[in-house]
């Protein structure tokens, strides 16, 4: 089961008593931030959540699996979450 940003918005009109469109807007609102704030480089930490940071993965060499041609990766930024203590530690009680 996934749950989708659909099911998120729906989850936070509910909790908040607000109509769906304005809980859309709080939740791209949200996303958005810590979109900007990563493209700036900064750590994003939701205390007892997690942080979002972007790390480097250096250049490689790879192989086309098609073929198995060595190809050259080069280097790119990927975002990388970092669980928080709180949620680790409620996954754990499942």
């Amino acid at each position: 089961m996934t749950m989708t940003k659909a099911d998120l918005v729906e989850t936070v009109a509910d909790a908040a008593d607000v109509p769906r469109k304005q809980a859309d807007e709080v939740v791209q609102v949200i996303l958005e931030s810590i979109i900007t704030a990563l493209r700036r480089n900064e750590k994003v930490e939701l205390r007892g959540f997690g942080s979002f940071r972007i790390r480097q993965r250096g250049e490689r060499t790879g192989r086309n699996p098609k073929t198995g041609e060595q190809v050259h990766v080069p280097p790119k930024k990927i975002p990388y979450f970092k669980p928080g203590k709180h949620l680790r530690e409620e996954l754990l009680q499942q």
